[in-house]
Formats: C-alpha cells, structure tokens, sequence
C-alpha cells in the first residue's frame, strides 16, 4: 500500500509539473506590442496615460483585463465617449484584440491610465507597465515618458495606413 501512495504521488508530482510547463502559448506571449509610450505629467499632475499599438497575429481573439505599474498608485484601462459633443474618459473592464487584428491606443481613444504618479514623469525617463490577460498571463512592457510638445509628431509618425 505504501508503495501505490507513493508511486501515486510520484505520477501526480510529474503530471502537475508537465501542466504547468504550459505547452501551449499563453495570450501574453502572441501579443505584439509596438510603439509604447507614456505622455509626460508636470509636477502635481493628478493622472497620466500610456498609449500603445497591440497587434494579435493568432486565429483566437485576445484579451486585456488590466494592468499595473509601479509609475502610478491606481492603473485602469480606459476609453474616451462622446456624452452629448462632450468627450468623457471612463473605465473599461477589458480590451479585446480580434484575431488576426490590432487595438491602438492612443489619445482621444482607448489609453492607460496612470492615475496617483508615485513621481513626476518627465520626458526621457523610462517606465514600466505590466499588461494582464483573461488567461492569467501577462507582459512587462518597458515604454519611453514623451514630452506633450512631441506628442503630435509622434502620432502622425505611428499611425499605420
């Protein structure tokens, strides 16, 4: 009987092990991720964003529950409506790269916010932000801090026609 209880623990220490190996890959792994940056905040500034071109070359949507950095106390995903001719942030619970597809976000359109900066962000410094999956999986995103006076070149520049 000893012998079955530890040949059973055996098999199921190897089978946990091969599970988590994760054979297959995981949403944070297909995801593209090209241009990243965050938008400079001026010293006090309550909140800043992240913007960023996700690009799904999968046959299976993708999807983005959230994110965290240690650049800001509270990180959310959100979108800007049109409320009336008034333009209004609000936050997203996910944002879905279709298969084969991209998600930009840019001003104006889907971001990241940064709100409560732990410090001022200023042009030239680096930061970090880590994107999470409806998979459990995520991804470290290093991205520059851009200056708001560059900020209409650099779009132009990014967009893909």
């Amino acid at each position: 009987m000893n012998y079955k209880r530890k040949l059973l623990a055996v098999t199921f220490s190897a089978l946990t092990a091969f599970a988590s190996a994760n054979t297959w890959a995981s949403q944070a792994d297909d995801l593209q991720v090209n241009n990243p940056y965050a938008r400079e905040v001026p010293p006090g500034a309550p909140a800043s964003a992240s913007f960023m071109e996700l690009n799904n070359p999968t046959d299976h949507d993708i999807t983005l529950t959230g994110a965290q950095s240690a650049a800001a106390d509270i990180v959310e995903l959100h979108t800007h409506t049109n409320d009336n001719g008034v333009m209004r942030m609000r936050q997203i619970p996910q944002i879905v790269v279709p298969a084969h597809g991209q998600a930009t976000l840019q001003p104006g359109g889907l971001h990241i916010m940064l709100i409560e900066p732990q410090e001022t962000l200023s042009a030239g410094q680096t930061i970090e932000v880590q994107l999470q999956f409806s998979d459990g999986s995520h991804k470290t995103v290093s991205m520059p801090v851009k200056s708001l006076t560059g900020m209409g070149m650099q779009m132009q520049h990014g967009h893909m026609h």
